[in-house]
């Protein structure tokens, strides 16, 4: 019989849990046995989470990643058993807008890359050697396909999912020989609150990229982040891309004002 691992075993930090993929996924781990820490910027959601799963389940912190210190201080405070983590979930991540790069606010740009790429990087970072301490674990990065597919209104966005991509392809080679698995998720159309971030809370303009089709949702996204960390130890998923089956490959853009 396969041998999958054991997620009552699991201990998972969870960055952006506050909603989406990140609330999934606790709750998917924690519904497995396992344990999670759950962070986020906004109290009052991981309270409500916590309440939800069980404090004996779900430990959670008030964290930006943006923040390196107070990513650090989070760790250090952590409580037994949730201090032995051994799952990272790199999911705290957003689009913001989708003008033009000539058009865009450029404090979009900054917020994007400071949480895509900057908070993304400082999460790893100070859990990892905790994690190689330990005898091994798994990083899971949030991707996009956006990461491999340009489109109008993505520049920046897209290239932080980009940095993701090959930040997990390089980690995958800094950890050879450190019983470390790596693995970067990589969602296209998915229904969650992306959409009405990237648009700053307009309903209109956020329900448009979903309008008479059927995307994916985040327990989709939450049960192939969980399958990859499931699969035997000996098994590394290096790249993970889902689509909705409503959503394909369209053709070439081709300006033709001559």
């Amino acid at each position: 019989m396969y041998q999958m691992l054991d997620p009552s075993r699991f201990v998972v930090f969870i960055t952006g849990a506050t909603s989406g993929f990140g609330a999934a996924a606790a709750r998917r781990y924690v519904a497995a046995g396992g344990k999670v820490i759950a962070t986020g910027r906004r109290r009052d959601r991981l309270i409500d989470l916590q309440i939800e799963l069980g404090a004996e389940n779900c430990h959670i912190a008030e964290l930006d990643v943006q923040d390196r210190a107070a990513i650090a201080a989070v760790i250090a405070d952590l409580p037994p058993p949730f201090d032995g983590i051994n799952i990272v979930l790199a999911n705290a991540g957003l689009a913001l807008g989708l003008q033009p790069a000539a058009e865009t606010d450029i404090t979009d740009w900054e917020t994007m890359i400071a949480t895509n790429v900057t908070g993304l990087a400082y999460t790893v970072r100070a859990l990892l050697p905790g994690m190689i301490a330990r005898g091994g674990g798994h990083v899971v990065t949030l991707g996009s396909v956006a990461g491999d597919y340009a489109y109008p209104g993505g520049s920046v966005y897209g290239a932080t999912k980009a940095f993701v991509k090959q930040f997990a392809l390089n980690l995958r080679a800094d950890v050879q020989g450190k019983n470390i698995r790596v693995t970067n998720i990589e969602p296209g159309l998915t229904e969650t609150e992306f959409s009405l971030v990237r648009f700053k809370g307009d309903e209109t303009k956020a329900a448009k990229p979903y309008e008479g089709t059927k995307p994916m949702n985040a327990e989709d996204i939450a049960e192939s982040i969980f399958w990859s960390t499931t699969l035997p130890a000996h098994v590394n998923v290096n790249r993970l891309q889902l689509m909705a089956t409503t959503q394909a490959f369209g053709p070439f853009d081709i300006y033709r004002g001559n």
